[in-house]
């Protein structure tokens, strides 16, 4: 069986190849019942969660992601969550490969966000404002640049100086310029593409300071108690989700706001299903404000790893 490390998963899943198996795994579907979630005790301190999520392409590939959610391990000095994808023939049962869960997750997030952008984003977009400096955000920016010329990105993060860190640290990765965002209010009135990925419970993108035609990818505050969004950019915005079933349970930046009857599940505009498959045609205005909710899906891994097992083996 093939062993995909860290390194070898990032280098096996490039975010142009990436970015279409996503959008051909939306066209075409594939099989994912509801992921499994399940409490497991840990003698003096807050329980783990075990989370398992499978998908399978009839007489294709099939595959489960095993993730381990330990809120304690911060006290261990270890990472809170573990995870791996176990791919394996759908035909015949075979076991096929063992794919790094966490840079998988990483890199299908991001590429779930640029996918939706190729549909949503202005054309002309150069500049990128990245909300969060976490393992997701020089993802983001990498697979917002796989579709789009951007020429400019700035970070905001919550700690300056982190945040003026992180800047240094990518600029010297990456041919274009990166800087830390001084004021999240003029960052917010001057970008093309904003995308936050955040665990903020407080709405950080305000609606009104956005400027017209600007596109909003909102990764971060999964959990039905987190927002990254306030009303006046719901109320704003044209809106968009990756699946319509996990975003209206799921995520506080659709949940809460039809909580609140500010929306109804309507407002919806289409998910990826339906923009992959040419049943909605995305951005028709260079003017409309844009808005990208995004919580996952068993089918995002199952495209990432099958792509990865392809490029390794082939």
């Amino acid at each position: 069986m093939l062993l995909l490390s860290e390194d070898q998963t990032r280098n096996a899943l490039p975010y142009p190849d990436l970015i279409d198996a996503l959008a051909e795994m939306f066209r075409s579907g594939c099989t994912m019942p509801t992921r499994h979630h399940h409490d497991f005790k840990i003698p003096g301190e807050p329980d783990g969660t075990m989370l398992l999520m499978p998908a399978w392409v009839p007489g294709g590939y099939a595959g489960v992601k095993v993730v381990n959610v330990v809120p304690g391990n911060s006290e261990r000095n270890l990472p809170a969550v573990h995870g791996q994808y176990l791919l394996s023939d759908a035909r015949t049962g075979e076991m096929l490969a063992m794919i790094d869960g966490g840079e998988l997750t990483a890199r299908r997030t991001a590429a779930a966000s640029a996918l939706a952008a190729r549909y949503l984003a202005r054309s002309d977009a150069r500049h990128l404002l990245v909300l969060g400096t976490g393992r997701l955000a020089p993802n983001l920016i990498a697979a917002h640049m796989a579709i789009r010329s951007i020429e400019e990105v700035t970070i905001w993060g919550r700690s300056q100086e982190k945040t003026a860190q992180f800047a240094r640290d990518l600029d010297g990765q990456l041919p274009i310029r990166i800087q830390a965002a001084s004021s999240l209010r003029d960052a917010l009135g001057l970008a093309d593409i904003v995308s936050a990925a955040t665990l903020s419970t407080e709405p950080l993108i305000k609606g009104d300071l956005l400027k017209p035609g600007a596109h909003v990818d909102l990764v971060g505050a999964f959990k039905p108690t987190m927002r990254e969004s306030d009303d006046d950019l719901i109320e704003r915005a044209e809106i968009y989700v990756d699946t319509r079933d996990g975003c209206l349970s799921e995520g506080g930046d659709i949940v809460q706001p039809l909580k609140s009857g500010l929306i109804t599940p309507g407002d919806i505009k289409a998910d990826l299903y339906e923009l992959c498959r040419g049943e909605h045609p995305g951005r028709q205005s260079d003017a409309t404000i844009t808005m990208f909710k995004s919580v996952g899906a068993a089918l995002e891994d199952l495209a990432g790893a099958t792509l990865a097992y392809q490029n390794v083996e082939h």
